[in-house]
């Protein structure tokens, strides 16, 4: 019999051989919010655009009906969301982490929010040094949306956790 473990360990072991060596914050965003160039309503019904942009980076507004942008643009917002999102992550940690590790929280606040990131049982027991795997666990917490489980949240949490591991 296969547990739910078991089953996490040998789809993210899939999912890092898919990726290859090179799975950082970059590339795990890239993967899981895709590229869209017209803003769109996100599974939250948030306005999206680029990889999961929900800000203007140039006008500051917030992502809108119609929105329009280039790859070129996408590229440089992402660049721009992830290097603030680690920036506010390492005032968060007060424990030496590997780039494995930074590299995954920071695909799991892009996600979910930094101020969601702040607040979390994973970043309390991460600065708690509490064991390792029990901290990686609290990754496939964030999965759902309104309640729901999405499975490509689940998948992307799965893959987070076994780069936090690595």
């Amino acid at each position: 019999m296969f547990s739910k473990r078991n089953i996490y360990i040998g789809i993210g072991l899939l999912l890092i051989l898919l990726f290859g060596k090179n799975m950082s914050a970059l590339n795990i965003i890239k993967r899981f919010e895709g590229l869209e160039l017209k803003s769109y309503p996100d599974t939250g019904g948030i306005w999206t655009i680029g990889f999961g942009s929900t800000i203007n980076k140039d006008t500051g507004q917030a992502i809108k009906q119609g929105d329009v942008i280039d790859r070129a643009t996408a590229e440089r917002w992402l660049k721009m969301d992830v290097a603030q999102r680690e920036r506010r992550i390492r005032t968060l940690i007060k424990v030496p982490v590997t780039p494995n590790m930074l590299a995954a929280m920071t695909s799991l606040a892009y996600n979910i929010g930094t101020a969601a990131f702040a607040n979390s049982t994973l970043l309390r027991l991460l600065n708690q040094r509490a064991n390792k795997r029990l901290v990686a666990d609290q990754f496939l917490r964030w999965n759902k949306v309104q309640g729901k489980e999405v499975r490509g949240l689940t998948n992307r949490r799965i893959l987070e956790r076994e780069l936090f591991l690595k």
